[in-house]
């Protein structure tokens, strides 16, 4: 049976917060609020609870999971050949609606899904994210919807539609719409724009000039 908890009240935001790391450490899933939409999130580095994500959001491999994070320092361990633009791109645009793609390190042991050495990584720019991501580390977050749905904006759509495949519900109220993070792949020597979301190419030319817009 799934557990839901309002992060708007101090001691439903307690205890929400230490169920749902419970959770991730046994390897179940929990879907918390963020700055675009919400999330389903597992343990990033449990293969199994990975693919149950996938399973509960009817996805395949060839779509691999993010990885949400919550400090910019989290990166050191993650990912390499990062480049001082990328590094520019995090100090200009996160906490925020940045998705980064790079490679990650060859060392991790990790299945995100088919992901050819790389890791689509950002910091959320929402407490409740922020404060859970802090206790139980890096957890791979999709959309907390059913695959061919919409990104669920509030908890109750989230809720409707993935059931008690997920063990705990954050409740962090509506998020601030449904535009999806703008995703940057710096795994290049010139960063390219892959997915226009919540931040335009405009915004990021202020920060990588020569930035392209893959086609």
């Amino acid at each position: 049976m799934a557990r839901r908890y309002d992060t708007n009240d101090a001691t439903d935001r307690a205890t929400g917060l230490r169920e749902a790391a419970s959770a991730v450490r046994r390897g179940e899933l929990v879907v918390l609020p963020t700055d675009t939409v919400y999330g389903i999130g597992a343990d990033a580095f449990s293969p199994d609870a990975v693919a149950d994500l996938l399973a509960a959001k009817g996805r395949g491999r060839n779509m691999p999971t993010p990885v949400l994070i919550g400090s910019p320092n989290t990166l050191h361990g993650l990912v390499t050949d990062f480049s001082e633009l990328a590094w520019e791109l995090v100090d200009a645009f996160w906490p925020g609606a940045l998705t980064l793609v790079a490679k990650h390190q060859p060392s991790l042991q990790w299945d995100l899904g088919d992901a050819r050495g790389t890791v689509a990584v950002r910091m959320p720019l929402h407490p409740v994210a922020i404060e859970l991501l802090t206790e139980v580390g890096p957890m791979a977050v999709s959309s907390a919807n059913l695959t061919g749905h919409p990104a669920p904006e509030n908890c109750d759509a989230a809720q409707e539609m993935l059931g008690d495949s997920v063990s705990v519900y954050l409740d962090g109220g509506p998020t601030p719409g449904n535009v999806p993070s703008s995703i940057v792949d710096v795994t290049r020597s010139v960063p390219v724009l892959l997915r226009e979301g919540a931040l335009s190419p405009e915004q990021l030319r202020k920060v990588v000039p020569d930035l392209e817009v893959a086609n």
